[in-house]
């Protein structure tokens, strides 16, 4: 954005983006055309090209097109993220599981909790013990202990 500079062409494959929702793309329009004083042309959307239409009428069209699309770029992506949300919802009561694949357990891991649990070692040495950082240390010894208690 630094090197644009007054009477450039940007040109952008879509109006979204140019924000993530309607007001960040307007105003992010706005900054272009008026205070940086930059033409703009959406390929996608051909009468959103800031370099004709520089009369009253051709800025008047370009901003009512301009909050349309941008509304309606605003609408898809909360509808994207709606259709996602239900997509993983779906997926996990199919019992998909979601995710990276746990690493497998160190062979010492289940020495160590035994040591841990007695008291013999604290959380910290018994992760060192297993290579493993402290909070996946308590993560899988929980999640050991609900699955086959020690």
């Amino acid at each position: 954005m630094r090197r644009i500079k007054k009477d450039d062409v940007l040109y952008v494959k879509s109006i979204d983006r140019l924000g993530r929702n309607y007001d960040e793309i307007l105003a992010q329009w706005r900054y272009l055309t008026k205070d940086r004083e930059v033409d703009i042309v959406v390929l996608d959307m051909p009468l959103l090209d800031t370099r004709r239409g520089k009369d009253l009428m051709g800025t008047f069209l370009g901003d009512i097109v301009l909050q349309v699309l941008s509304f309606v770029a605003e609408n898809e992506r909360s509808n994207i993220r709606q259709r996602q949300a239900e997509g993983i919802a779906a997926a996990k009561a199919r019992g998909v599981r979601l995710g990276r694949p746990p690493k497998p357990l160190p062979k010492s891991f289940f020495l160590a909790v035994e040591r841990w649990k007695k008291g013999e070692l604290s959380g910290k040495q018994a992760a060192e013990a297993c290579s493993m950082p402290v909070s996946s240390f308590y993560y899988r010894a929980k999640k050991q202990e609900k699955e086959k208690p020690l």
